[in-house]
């Protein structure tokens, strides 16, 4: 009987593991976000990629196959909020589930390489208020 894996502990050891049909996509999106802001790092939280300044604020939807989604939250502690005006959002990327969290909907391939430039403005603005 082989043991069982380890869960992955760092966003390289779960990207190196990860069967998905968007990881071409989700690796561009990580060296998007990571290039948003010098105080964004990322890991593992929630069992996917995510990211964080003084707390995490984004984290890839792997349950979504056919477009790229991000959870964006401010924080994993409720409490938060911020104005849905606050956040320019031109290209309509952002669908708000309340006010702290949103769904950040970047397609795949074209769409996505569009979508990456109001994505990371998008990031820069979120940041604020984490």
């Amino acid at each position: 009987m082989k043991a069982p894996r380890a869960a992955p502990t760092t966003a390289d050891d779960l990207l190196s593991i990860l069967d998905h049909p968007l990881a071409v996509e989700i690796a561009t999106v990580r060296k998007a976000i990571l290039a948003s802001d010098t105080s964004i790092t990322d890991g593992v939280k929630w069992n996917s990629l995510s990211f964080q300044t003084t707390d995490w604020f984004a984290t890839v939807n792997l349950r979504s196959r056919d477009s790229l989604q991000l959870v964006m939250h401010l924080g994993a502690k409720v409490g938060k909020e911020a104005p849905t005006d606050a956040i320019a959002d031109p290209k309509g990327l952002l669908k708000w589930l309340g006010k702290d969290r949103a769904i950040a909907t970047l397609g795949t391939g074209a769409d996505l390489k569009a979508a990456l430039p109001a994505f990371k403005a998008i990031v820069k603005a979120w940041i604020r208020y984490v």
